[in-house]
């Protein structure tokens, strides 16, 4: 998690000198070339190869790319903190309707209160969050 938020930083900046999509770019790009050498140094052989995976397992890389360029154009203007917050409130509440639902594969697990309360909770948190950053600016 800490990861993400010092990543958030970083290309928060580079975006606002570079530009978004050259920042999402060259972030995508990094992250491929370490990800290949990972890969060829330390990854065992698979039985099924890329190529041969349903094509909608292949689409998650394209929420990537979304997830990379709002958060290098919101963390300039609503800050790390509240930009991480939205992001975990946003996987929240689509968790739960992947898991309540068993969409993608995965088996259901009922919505319960306690998660909903979790929910309200963390909602709520982003709230105060967001407020705080406008009332000092």
């Amino acid at each position: 998690g800490a990861v993400l938020s010092v990543q958030a930083a970083i290309n928060g900046r580079l975006g606002q000198t570079v530009g978004v999509l050259r920042s999402s770019l060259v972030t995508f790009a990094v992250g491929a070339l370490v990800t290949a050498l990972l890969i060829f140094f330390f990854e065992p052989a698979q039985a099924v190869s890329l190529l041969e995976v349903p094509k909608w397992q292949l689409t998650g890389a394209l929420f990537g790319v979304v997830y990379m360029m709002v958060m290098v154009g919101a963390v300039p203007v609503v800050g790390t903190a509240v930009a991480t917050v939205a992001v975990i409130t946003g996987q929240l509440g689509m968790g739960m309707l992947i898991d309540n639902f068993g969409w993608l594969g995965n088996p259901a697990i009922e919505l319960s209160g306690s998660r909903i309360l979790a929910m309200v909770c963390l909602a709520v948190a982003l709230v105060f969050m967001y407020r705080s950053n406008t009332r000092s600016q």
